[in-house]
């Protein structure tokens, strides 16, 4: 399956008038984020977090640039950034991740006599599956309910850190913060010209048939 946006590199922006300062700060402190470079969790919980990142978001390796997804959240958690909110059922960010790690270690010596990350993809996705549904139940947990853990922050701390990444912003083709710019063709189906041309989208498609008419 091909690229949805060829050729399409966001990075091209930065000296456009899409961007300003501060947006080509903010992303120039995402890109040098080291991918291997942790200072909240213990060096099991690293190895634990990386494994299931690479489950909830597969990165192909094929790609220049991957986003550094648990190096993202290690530091989101070191410098206690929070969200502005909390599910009241689950503790604060940092305790929820260290328990959450602890717990799927745990979850895997009992299953499978290993710790997470050296269990196979296939055997961490049924473990993944198991927390996702509610199934675990190992002390490790201790009152936090694992699907509630697997909702409300391990989906939404990787899948946020994912999207907030120029990778993924490349994916989707995405322009990353619309300043200075903005946007003006806000209609469907409409896009400016400085944002990405969707391979075989539905404009594309009208101006083939345009010109087939003309033809």
């Amino acid at each position: 399956m091909g690229e949805r946006y060829p050729g399409y590199d966001v990075l091209n922006k930065r000296h456009t008038p899409s961007w300003n300062e501060q947006t080509r700060k903010v992303v120039d402190e995402r890109l040098a984020i080291d991918p291997e470079r942790y200072t909240f969790c213990t060096e099991d919980e690293w190895l634990t977090l990386k494994a299931v990142c690479s489950r909830i978001v597969p990165q192909p390796g094929r790609r220049r640039l991957q986003a550094p997804l648990a190096a993202m959240i290690d530091r989101k958690l070191q410098e206690g950034v929070g969200d502005g909110y909390r599910e009241a059922r689950l503790p604060p960010a940092d305790e929820a991740w260290r328990r959450g790690l602890r717990a799927f270690d745990a979850e895997a010596n009992a299953r499978h006599g290993c710790v997470f990350h050296l269990l196979l993809d296939a055997e961490r996705d049924a473990l993944l599956a198991a927390v996702q549904q509610g199934a675990a139940h190992d002390p490790a947990w201790g009152d936090m309910p694992p699907a509630l853990f697997f909702a409300k922050r391990l989906l939404h701390d990787i899948v946020g850190a994912y999207y907030s990444h120029p990778v993924a912003w490349n994916e989707i083709g995405f322009g990353g913060p619309a300043s200075p710019r903005g946007y003006v063709r806000l209609a469907l189906d409409r896009r400016d010209p400085w944002e990405a041309a969707e391979a075989h989208s539905g404009e594309e498609e009208a101006a083939r048939r345009d010109n087939a008419r003309v033809g």
